[in-house]
C-alpha cells in the first residue's frame, strides 16, 4: 500500500521537506474532510482484499485511482 499516493488521491497535500542521502522525509496536510477520505481510504484497502486485488491485477493492494471510485461510493451511501 503506498500511503503516499493514497493522501494525495484523498485530497491531501504532500509537502517533500527534505533529503538526506537517499532518505526523503515528507509532510503531509489538508483539512478535516480530507483526513476522512484517507482514514476510509485505508478502511477499505484493509477490509476490500477481494476488490483490491481485481483492482490492482491480484497483488493486493489498491490502486489509487480505483479507489477513488469505491471511496466515492461509500461516502455516497453515508
Amino acid at each position: 500500500m503506498d500511503v503516499i499516493e493514497l493522501a494525495r488521491a484523498s485530497g491531501l497535500q504532500v509537502i517533500l521537506d527534505g533529503r538526506i542521502g537517499r532518505e526523503e522525509y515528507q509532510s503531509v496536510c489538508g483539512s478535516v474532510d480530507s483526513l476522512r477520505r484517507f482514514a476510509d481510504a485505508i478502511s477499505l484497502s484493509i477490509e476490500a482484499p477481494a476488490t483490491a486485488a481485481s483492482s490492482r491485477g491480484g497483488d493486493g493492494l489498491i490502486a489509487p485511482r480505483a479507489l477513488s471510485g469505491e471511496l466515492h461510493a461509500a461516502r455516497s451511501s453515508d
